[in-house]
C-alpha cells in the first residue's frame, strides 16, 4: 500500500510541474538540474541528499507575486486554511497554505525587506529568510533535492544549495553562510485576518495552473505512518504533530499546543536564554525576553478583536511580532523559532520537550 500511495504522490508531483508559463525559469544548461551530489563539498551526509523528482525549479518558486484583499480572499480561503503572516509596518500579507503546498517558495519584496517565505509540505516548516545574501539580493529555487524529506532551496546567484530548517548554505560556493532569520506567524485564516483586517493576501492568480486549495499529498499530514522519503523518527510525540520549536545552534525546544492552552502565557528558560511562549488553539509565539522583561508578568490577551495578544502587570500590550500596540514598554524580540511537524525537528536538532 505504501509503494502505491508514495507512485501515486510521485505522480502528483510530475503532473503538478509540468503546464508552462512565462515565468518558468528558461531551460539552460548551467542552471537547470541537479548538481551531482558526490561532486563538490557538502557540509550534510551526501548520501542523505536525495532526489525528490520534479528536477531543479520542477516546483517554480514565486516571484514579486500578486495579493488580493483579504475580502476577496474569501471565496478561496476557509478560515480553518493554514497561512503564514508578515508584516512591515503597515504592510501585512498573508501566505497561504494552499498556495505554498504547490511552490514551496515566494520571493517577495516589501518596502525594504527582501523576503523569501520558504515553506516545505514535507516537514511543515515555513522559515522567512532576508533574501540579502553577503551584501548582494538574491531569490531562491526549488532544487528539487531533499534533506531528510526537507526542502533543499538553492540561491540564484551562485547556485548554492541551502538547508531550510538549519538555515544555511550546506553546498557551494556560500557553504557555511547563514540565512538572517525574518520573523513569520503561522496560524489559520480565521485568526490571521481577525488579528490584522488590513491584511493582503497572496492571490492564486500565480501565472501558473495549479489547482490550489487541493493538498497535492493526499493524506501525509495527518497520517503519521505515511513517509516518502526516510527520516529518523523519534517517537516521543505523534510524528506529524504541529509544534513550535525553538532553536539555538544544535539545540531546540520543542513546545505543543497542549502547553499553552490552559495558560496562554509560559516562561521558560533554554540554554541560558529567557523566553516567553503564548498562544491558543490557533498559533504558537515565541519571544526572547531580556533580563527587564523577564521580571514581569505576562498574560495572554487575545480575544479575536484586535492584534493584541499579550500584556504585562504594567498593562503594556504586544502583538504577534513582539510591537508595542499599547502602553511604553519595548518591543519584545520575537525568538528564532518555526512551527513544523514534531518528527522534521529532532531530525536536525538535539531537542528536547517543554516540561519533560
Amino acid at each position: 500500500m505504501k509503494n502505491t500511495l508514495f507512485l501515486l504522490v510521485c505522480g502528483t508531483l510530475l503532473l503538478s510541474c509540468s503546464s508552462s508559463s512565462t515565468q518558468e525559469t528558461e531551460q539552460n544548461p548551467d542552471v537547470q538540474g541537479n548538481p551531482n551530489p558526490s561532486s563538490n563539498e557538502w557540509s550534510i551526509p551526501v548520501s542523505e541528499v536525495l532526489d525528490g523528482g520534479p528536477g531543479r525549479d520542477g516546483i517554480p518558486a514565486l516571484e514579486n507575486p500578486n495579493f488580493v484583499a483579504a475580502e476577496n480572499a474569501s471565496a478561496v480561503l476557509r478560515d480553518t486554511d493554514l497561512v503564514i503572516g508578515f508584516k512591515n509596518g503597515n504592510d501585512i500579507r498573508a501566505y497561504p497554505h494552499i498556495i505554498l503546498d504547490w511552490h514551496e517558495i515566494v520571493n517577495d519584496n516589501i518596502d525594504d525587506t527582501s523576503l523569501a517565505v520558504t515553506y516545505c509540505p514535507l516537514t511543515g516548516t515555513g522559515i522567512g529568510w532576508n533574501r540579502i545574501i553577503d551584501g548582494r539580493e538574491t531569490t531562491f529555487g526549488v532544487s528539487g533535492l531533499l534533506y531528510q524529506t526537507n526542502l533543499v532551496p538553492f540561491d540564484r546567484a551562485t547556485l548554492s544549495n541551502w538547508s531550510q530548517i538549519l538555515n544555511e548554505s550546506v553546498n557551494g560556493n556560500l557553504l557555511g553562510e547563514k540565512a538572517d532569520l525574518i520573523p513569520l506567524v503561522e496560524t489559520d485564516w480565521g485568526t490571521w485576518k481577525s488579528m490584522f483586517p488590513s491584511t493582503k493576501v497572496l492571490s492564486i492568480i500565480t501565472g501558473f495552473s495549479r489547482t490550489y486549495g487541493i493538498y497535492p499529498y493526499r493524506d501525509y499530514r495527518t497520517n503519521n505512518d505515511f513517509f516518502i522519503f526516510p527520516t529518523p523518527k523519534d517517537d516521543r510525540l505523534p510524528l506529524k504533530e504541529r509544534v513550535h520549536a525553538i532553536v539555538d545552534n544544535g539545540d531546540a525546544k520543542a513546545y505543543r499546543f497542549e502547553d499553552v492552552e490552559s495558560s496562554g502565557a509560559i516562561k521558560d528558560s533554554f540554554r541560558g536564554k529567557n523566553y516567553l511562549v503564548v498562544g491558543n488553539s490557533e498559533f504558537i509565539i515565541s519571544f526572547e525576553l531580556n533580563e527587564s522583561q523577564n521580571a514581569l508578568q505576562f498574560e495572554f490577551i487575545f480575544n479575536g478583536n484586535s492584534e493584541a495578544i499579550v500584556q504585562d502587570t504594567n498593562g503594556n500590550q504586544w502583538n504577534a511580532f513582539g510591537e508595542v500596540v499599547s502602553g511604553t514598554g519595548n518591543p519584545l524580540k520575537v525568538s528564532s523559532s518555526f512551527m513544523g511537524y514534531w518528527f522534521s525537528i529532532p531530525a536536525f536538532y538535539e531537542t528536547a520537550l517543554f516540561d519533560e
